[in-house]
């Protein structure tokens, strides 16, 4: 594995790690207890936030393996800091009453996007050469 595609893989742990660590803070300062999930709106937005950065992890990560395992893995590397900037942006804005995180999410968005279409492309490509 390239070095910057580990590094951005260790990053997204730590961006999980965080949205977990600020879940149960919430839930203190809120008063919410296990396995509640519902309740004042300042834990239900950390919650989602923690959800949303698990759900989108489990298709960033293999996909971010894959392109950088059959393609270019410094654009691989590149196309995964974007994502985690527009995932931070996202987790910084859902969790503000009234901020836009539609911006955070068409950046996460399109650096998969991309991610994808490296990964389809290195694996197709591949294929085509071995057969």
């Amino acid at each position: 594995m390239h070095p910057l595609i580990a590094l951005v893989t260790l990053l997204t742990i730590v961006l999980m790690i965080v949205t977990t660590v600020l879940v149960g803070r919430a839930r203190g300062k809120y008063g919410i207890h296990a396995p509640a999930t519902t309740g004042h709106e300042g834990f239900e937005r950390a919650f989602r936030v923690q959800m949303n950065t698990q759900e989108g992890a489990i298709m960033f990560l293999p996909t971010l393996w894959i392109a950088a395992g059959f393609g270019n893995p410094q654009y691989a590397a590149l196309a995964g800091a974007v994502w985690l900037v527009g995932r931070v942006w996202y987790a910084a804005a859902y969790s503000v009453p009234g901020r836009n995180r539609g911006p955070g999410f068409a950046i996460g968005l399109l650096a998969l996007a991309a991610l994808l279409l490296m990964a389809f492309w290195g694996v197709v490509w591949t294929l085509v050469l071995a057969g």
